[in-house]
């Protein structure tokens, strides 16, 4: 078969603490492979992550997009994270060898149906748009479809292309309200400080300071390297996460269950599974068995490098048993070898050089994969 174009979607919709709500805005994205599903109720937020093909992705999209719209009203909305919609950011980002301006034009037909079936008005951001986030938040920007009057309730969606980052949030200790926005100002690439980290500071109930980042130029400044700014800095950091899921290449500790790879073969092996179970026969039913086992082992893959070649090993041994099984077809076999291949990418040099063997195996498995 042929690698065909994928894509993943990061949508943040304004609800972070009602698990009816969240489930049923989750729910409804179900023509697309559901990756994680991360609520903040501090930020009253939740970020849920999303993959498929293009079809798929306009239709999961939409769908979520007009659940939210029924269940989450922003006149009654209090939360510390900025917010001009109950879908707020729908971010559509490539995945494998899929284009940005691929994911230019899914985003503006997800907006162009947004604005045509929901009637909620539309910004644009991103690749090969006039807006940024900050212009939209900042009340520079006018709706690209519908406006200027926002929906009553439901607000406005910023839907827009980009590559792919890292959310990444650090709670401060022993600093105030000005100084962690000083710090938040200090590290932003905008106002030359770290190349490809864009920060806020929020004071979180009970006092806490965080600084809540996006990691944007994940290959030169993943968390790890602004965790050693901040110390370098003398700053006292409390704790640190990853919101949503990080690329095995970006990861530290704390994406231990959040890898990006791990999360996509978890979601091929439970298709795959569930494909097996529709067959009705003794055997099949036993390997969808194997597969959900296989989907919940990948789900929580660590970052250690042990972790990360097996992981790629047993993302790379996917697509043959499903094609066995006669239930793959392109698009899991793309998603299966996007994490193989992602994760074979995070195996260092010391690793390489300590299982020649396995990896040399691996990397022939993968050249034969389209």
């Amino acid at each position: 078969m042929d690698e065909v174009e994928l894509f993943e979607s990061v949508p943040n919709f304004s609800e972070g603490r009602e698990r009816n709500v969240i489930d049923a805005v989750a729910a409804a994205s179900s023509p697309l492979h559901m990756l994680d599903v991360d609520p903040d109720p501090d930020h009253h937020r939740v970020v849920i992550s999303l993959a498929g093909v293009r079809e798929r992705l306009l239709d999961g999209l939409v769908n979520a997009i007009a659940r939210a719209a029924e269940k989450i009203d922003l006149r009654t909305h209090a939360g510390v994270h900025p917010r001009v919609g109950a879908a707020d950011v729908v971010p559509i980002v490539p995945l494998g060898q899929t284009s940005l301006d691929a994911c230019r034009e899914v985003a503006r037909a997800v907006g162009d149906r947004v604005w045509t079936e929901l009637q909620i008005p539309v910004y644009f951001y991103g690749h090969g748009a006039e807006w940024t986030l900050a212009d939209i938040r900042n009340g520079r920007a006018q709706p690209d479809l519908g406006g200027p009057e926002l929906h009553p309730w439901a607000g406005a969606v910023c839907i827009g292309a980009r590559s792919p980052l890292v959310a990444f949030n650090v709670l401060l200790a022993g600093v105030t309200v000005p100084e962690a926005r000083g710090l938040a100002r200090s590290l932003r690439e905008a106002r030359s400080g770290i190349r490809g980290v864009q920060a806020l500071a929020f004071e979180l109930p009970g006092g806490i300071l965080q600084l809540s980042m996006n990691l944007f130029r994940v290959d030169e400044t993943p968390p790890a390297a602004v965790l050693d700014t901040l110390r370098r800095r003398g700053v006292a950091v409390r704790s640190y996460e990853v919101v949503g899921l990080c690329p095995a290449a970006a990861a530290n500790e704390a994406a231990d269950g959040k890898l990006l790879e791990g999360r996509i073969g978890a979601a091929v092996a439970r298709e795959g599974a569930r494909r097996s179970q529709e067959r009705g026969d003794d055997e099949h039913a036993a390997l969808a068995q194997r597969l959900d086992a296989e989907a919940s082992g990948l789900s929580a893959l660590g970052t250690g490098q042990s972790d990360i070649l097996a992981g790629a090993e047993r993302c790379a041994a996917l697509a043959p048993v499903l094609k066995a099984a006669g239930v793959l077809d392109g698009e899991l076999e793309s998603l299966a070898l996007v994490a193989a291949r992602g994760l074979r990418q995070a195996v260092r040099a010391d690793t390489l050089a300590a299982y020649t063997v396995r990896v040399t195996a691996l990397d022939r498995r993968l050249s034969r994969s389209p």
